[in-house]
């Protein structure tokens, strides 16, 4: 380890942090460049990137398209945020803090209403469409608990483990150990839920899967950050279960093909407009 580091009285933003995405990080918000964003023929207009956060949304726009929801066609429109689209004034309009993903209703009577963070599209799409959440009290609630949960607890992976294990300049054990154990309590915490439901809130798949899935799902599969014998996720039985049932949905299957520019040419669909860009 270096010498220890002694925190100035004052911080200030002297050089980029270094990692993977040190050259669009900065610490203020709002637009850096005037850049309109394109609208299509559908009532939904999504902007996004097949992040964890970004397949959420595009999951469950396929999921309720094959449920029969013709309301829900959408336009998926690829914003790269390594080259810092999220930051053009047409994005930032819809999301003022420049993360992906954000959802434009033009739907509606008037102007479009305008949707961001992942959590509060889904909640959106279910309520819109009144699919996949639960109407009941008792039930609603669970899936809410579990929602909330994974956003709570998605940064603790995204931001600390995936950070410092994957894209972090420098190694460092400390923050490695300390996320990493973080991550593994928050799937022995999942693994437990999914002992004794077949979903995470229950008997029935809803938003609540929706959104851990792209995040602890795919991980367990060995598909994020390259972590999966770093964390044992073969331990973790009852989320492997789950996590390889959900991975076969046809649903899913399209919808993490929507705005990806990585991987197999058969898996992008960069951006997406009518069914037939994911066929």
């Amino acid at each position: 380890m270096p010498d220890t580091y002694a925190p100035p009285k004052v911080w200030t933003h002297d050089a980029p942090s270094g990692g993977k995405f040190a050259s669009i990080n900065a610490p203020t918000a709002g637009a850096r460049e005037e850049k309109a964003l394109p609208v299509g023929k559908h009532p939904l207009q999504l902007y996004s990137l097949a992040t964890p956060n970004g397949v959420k949304v595009s999951i469950m726009l396929e999921e309720l398209l094959a449920l029969g929801h013709v309301g829900a066609e959408y336009d998926a429109w690829l914003i790269k945020i390594g080259d810092g689209d999220q930051f053009g004034s047409g994005f930032v309009e819809i999301n003022p803090n420049s993360k992906i993903p954000a959802l434009a209703d033009h739907s509606v009577d008037g102007p479009p209403v305008r949707v961001f963070e992942s959590g509060s599209i889904l909640v959106y799409l279910a309520e819109k469409f009144g699919a996949f959440l639960p109407t009941e009290t008792r039930a609603r609630t669970e899936t809410m608990n579990w929602l909330f949960w994974q956003m709570g607890s998605a940064p603790f992976l995204g931001g600390g483990f995936g950070h410092f294990y994957a894209y972090a300049p420098e190694k460092f054990e400390y923050p490695i150990n300390r996320y990493a154990m973080e991550v593994k309590r928050q799937l022995d915490v999942l693994d437990r839920q999914l002992a004794e439901n077949r979903y995470i809130a229950g008997n029935d798949y809803s938003i609540a899967d929706m959104a851990i899935w792209p995040w602890y799902g795919v991980l367990v599969r060995g598909e994020l950050y390259e972590a999966g014998e770093f964390l044992s996720v073969q331990d973790y039985k009852h989320v492997q279960r789950w996590a390889a049932e959900i991975a076969e949905r046809p649903a899913v299957i399209r919808g993490r093909k929507v705005n990806r520019t990585w991987g197999d040419e058969s898996e992008q669909a960069p951006e997406r407009h009518s069914a037939a860009d994911l066929d």
